[in-house]
């Protein structure tokens, strides 16, 4: 490994979580409760909150037929629900916030004023600009800050995202004030920079990691962004999402450049928070790899990466952890390093990132690199580049495929824990010689395959069959139930794409599961508006559509008995549930104490999930430090009621575990 010590910039994070953070059964609020609002502000406020909504009401009817009204209508939307939240919800933190509440409602009205006139002149402002999206998730309005600089002509130019650091008081109120009045860290020299709310204090995971992808998106239809030359960068908890969007999308940097934060969970809540998490669930500890940046290290190989700490902070933690994982993969990483600096970038370092960044961004990012290498452990992180896995041998083992182009018509591929994969070379891309069949070796095996196309374009799939390779005409598992990219589970996957929460009309079998799934239901709204921000889609039953079904994924509450739609589907899943009993992986348990939780395709649209009887699994014990936000439980659990539900658990966990690749029921793994 390099190292660069080089001879102070705070960084605004919330740092340590103290010991008294250990204690599952005395968990503290996050975000905390803010403070009292005199009753002449609040008024004064409020008054203002409805004149901005009347104002946006007015500027959508006026602007009805504008061809990007969907876009630039969250503009607005993103000022009423920063003011309207932190007034609503308790999250005013500090008496200060309620000046800038009032300019943030000024702002507001003044946007609304203008688009309201045909007018967006905050699209063309140079320098800090709040601007925001509307989610696919939930349908809520999500900011995030860009800024422009004076340099900035229209022409496709480069772009740093920047992750912030851990803030529990971080609302949207102080996010907008942040990114109206702060540069932030970096400022390189005519590039735009992204600062993604990132869904508050998740560390960029689950929907704070689709976060950064709409918001991409997003700012896109509005700015030129050079995409051969866009950096993920961040400090702290920020540093942990750059390290974390650097591995499971390598394929869309230039480069990456975290800083601290963690790069892995029980290495890391064992020494930062002197947890001891060896006696974690099996199912847990699988889990783990989903967001383990150290575990799928080798896609760096693809992704050049600044590393930063400071010579005595603590979180040099994390790249210690990725430099030990990449000298596994014979790779050496550079780690400048602040000398004798703590949980800050020195600024010397500082100008040595950016004159490193700097250069690689002056050769961009490589479409078509002649060696790929993708880690994977399940499909939803399943491309890189020109390699795409459609199947692995079994989910939750470290699957691995590396590509190289070994000559003029001849590419090279070893593998493990693969069954299916893909090489696809968009148009222009492709190398190899029109004239000849290409030759895919792969693990010895030589196959002559279909040639490239007269537009430089070449694809082809692949599929072990009775133990040898084979090329295919395309997905052969198209139809069939099958664990695939976007449909793999495990529950959290569910809900980072459009879901909503099936509320039961009538009584269940079971009061007590009524009970339960009655106050899991309200806890996950709760905790999604608390820790992702937005309002959780609610139906009853009886409203679900056909469209309800084509677009979301169904997340059903309470039972056969009390869900119209769990009832009509009950009997095509992998589960036998009636009223007096409950069958669960060849296991019978009592239907009146457990209840099921598990995600599985829909088999009202199996391109889609159904979940039951979950929210996101982590819970309050796990807000305290942002390495314990991983998933908490796999593809299925039965949940024993008897059981008091805790800060960690919704109940007794009798039993849990991942169904195979064909979604069918699977043994636990045997303890070593």
């Amino acid at each position: 490994m390099k190292r660069f010590l080089l001879p102070l910039l705070a960084v605004s994070a919330a740092l340590a979580d103290g010991p008294k953070d250990n204690l599952a059964d005395n968990v503290r609020p996050i975000p905390p409760p803010g403070v009292a609002v005199p009753d002449a502000d609040k008024a004064r406020l409020t008054e203002g909150l409805g004149r901005l909504r009347a104002a946006i009401d007015e500027a959508v009817k006026a602007q009805a037929k504008h061809p990007m009204l969907a876009d630039l209508l969250p503009d607005l939307e993103v000022y009423h629900k920063a003011v309207d939240w932190a007034l609503r919800y308790n999250e005013v933190h500090k008496v200060t916030e309620l000046k800038n509440a009032d300019e943030l409602i000024a702002e507001g009205l003044q946007r609304a004023e203008q688009f309201k006139n045909g007018q967006t002149p905050w699209t063309k402002q140079k320098g800090l600009v709040v601007r925001g999206y509307r989610s696919k998730i939930d349908g809520s309005v999500q900011p995030y800050g860009m800024i422009i600089p004076e340099s900035y002509v229209g022409a496709p130019v480069r772009l740093d995202i920047w992750c912030h650091g851990r803030g529990e008081t971080l609302s949207e109120l102080g996010f907008l004030d942040q990114r109206r009045k702060q540069q932030g860290q970096i400022a390189p020299k005519g590039a735009l920079v992204l600062h993604p709310y990132g869904r508050y204090c998740c560390a960029n995971k689950f929907a704070g990691e689709i976060d950064l992808l709409e918001a991409i998106d997003h700012a896109n239809k509005f700015y030129a962004i050079d995409e051969d030359r866009v950096i993920v960068r961040g400090f702290s908890m920020g540093g942990a999402a750059a390290w974390q969007f650097a591995v499971n999308y390598a394929e869309k940097w230039c480069a990456a450049n975290p800083g601290a934060g963690f790069s892995e969970t029980p290495e890391f809540l064992g020494g930062f928070q002197n947890e001891d998490v060896s006696k974690a669930p099996w199912y847990q500890k699988k889990l783990w790899h989903w967001y383990n940046a150290t575990d799928n290290a080798l896609n760096l190989e693809n992704c050049p990466t600044v590393a930063y700490s400071g010579e005595i902070d603590k979180q040099k933690q994390a790249a210690d952890m990725m430099e030990r994982a990449l000298r596994g993969e014979n790779v050496d990483l550079l780690h400048i390093i602040g000398p004798q600096t703590a949980h800050k970038i020195h600024p010397d370092s500082l100008i040595e990132i950016e004159k490193r960044l700097a250069s690689i961004a002056a050769v961009g990012r490589d479409r078509r690199p002649n060696e790929v290498h993708l880690s994977t452990w399940f499909l939803r992180y399943n491309k890189m580049h020109w390699v795409t896995v459609d199947a692995l041998e079994q989910h939750w083992e470290r699957g691995r495929i590396h590509a190289r182009i070994t000559g003029s018509s001849e590419v090279t591929v070893k593998l493990q824990n693969i069954n299916a994969f893909t090489l696809d070379m968009p148009s222009g891309h492709s190398p190899l010689s029109l004239l000849i069949k290409p030759t895919v070796i792969i693990d010895g095996q030589a196959l002559e395959v279909t040639r490239p196309k007269l537009d430089r374009s070449w694809l082809v799939h692949f599929q072990l069959k009775n133990s040898k390779w084979t090329q295919v005409l395309g997905d052969e598992n198209d139809g069939k139930l099958v664990k695939k990219h976007g449909l793999q589970g495990p529950i959290d996957d569910a809900f980072m794409d459009k879901f909503v929460f099936v509320k039961p009309t009538k009584a269940g079998w079971s009061e007590k599961l009524d009970a339960w799934s009655k106050a899991e239901l309200e806890r996950a709204q709760f905790e999604w508006r608390r820790q992702f921000r937005g309002d959780a889609p609610v139906k009853d039953d009886t409203a679900i559509s056909d469209a309800d079904i084509a677009a979301s994924n169904l997340v059903l509450w309470g039972d056969p008995q009390s869900n119209a739609v769990l009832a009509r589907i009950a009997d095509k899943l992998p589960v036998q549930w009636a009223k007096d009993k409950l069958v669960v992986n060849g296991k019978t348990y009592d239907a009146a104490t457990n209840a099921p939780v598990l995600i599985y395709p829909n088999p009202l649209n199996p391109a889609k999930y159904v979940v039951i009887n979950s929210g996101f699994t982590y819970r309050e014990y796990d807000y305290l430090n942002n390495a314990r936000q991983v998933a908490k439980l796999p593809d299925w659990a039965v949940v024993d009621l008897s059981k008091p539900k805790t800060s960690q658990a919704p109940g007794g966990i009798s039993d849990a575990g991942f169904f195979g690749e064909a979604w069918e029921w699977k043994a636990a793994p045997v303890a070593k």
